[in-house]
């Protein structure tokens, strides 16, 4: 009887320390989790980011083309400098099924396209760019001053 009583007690309690899947937590949340992670264009809406994230989406027209591979290892060996600028690394490698952006972005093949927190697009590129070109672009933005500034001030 007690036993039973514990129980119905510590039940509710397992519920809300069990941690949520993946899948019910928003892209902000899971990008905050782990902001190396790569998301799928098909799971981004940008309004959703807008003035908290600078998406980074990088598209060709399969999984498997060289450009791409290249500009993800790229990415991949400096992703740490992504982060402190806020970067969500977006792909979309399926022309197939166009993602809401493929349709907004209109890539030709392989680019790679940096939007700003402000929603716009800031940059198009039809071939691959390292981590430091694209920080040194991000960095000049008013906006990335600004964060720059707050940051050293207490």
């Amino acid at each position: 009887m007690l036993l039973s009583m514990i129980r119905k007690l510590i039940a509710p309690l397992v519920f809300l320390a069990t941690p949520l899947a993946a899948e019910d937590l928003s892209v902000i949340d899971r990008w905050q989790e782990d902001p190396t992670q790569v998301f799928e264009a098909s799971e981004i809406t940008l309004d959703d980011l807008q003035w908290v994230l600078r998406p980074v989406v990088v598209f060709a027209n399969s999984p498997l083309d060289p450009l791409f591979k290249q500009q993800l290892e790229l990415f991949e060996r400096d992703v740490e400098r992504l982060a402190e600028r806020d970067i969500i690394l977006i792909t979309d490698t399926n022309p197939n099924d166009p993602s809401d952006l493929r349709t907004k972005l209109r890539p030709r093949a392989f680019m790679m396209v940096l939007i700003g927190k402000d929603g716009r697009t800031k940059l198009r590129k039809p071939a691959p760019w390292d981590v430091r070109e694209l920080s040194r672009t991000i960095d000049k933005m008013p906006l990335r001053q600004q964060e720059i500034e707050d940051r050293r001030d207490p």
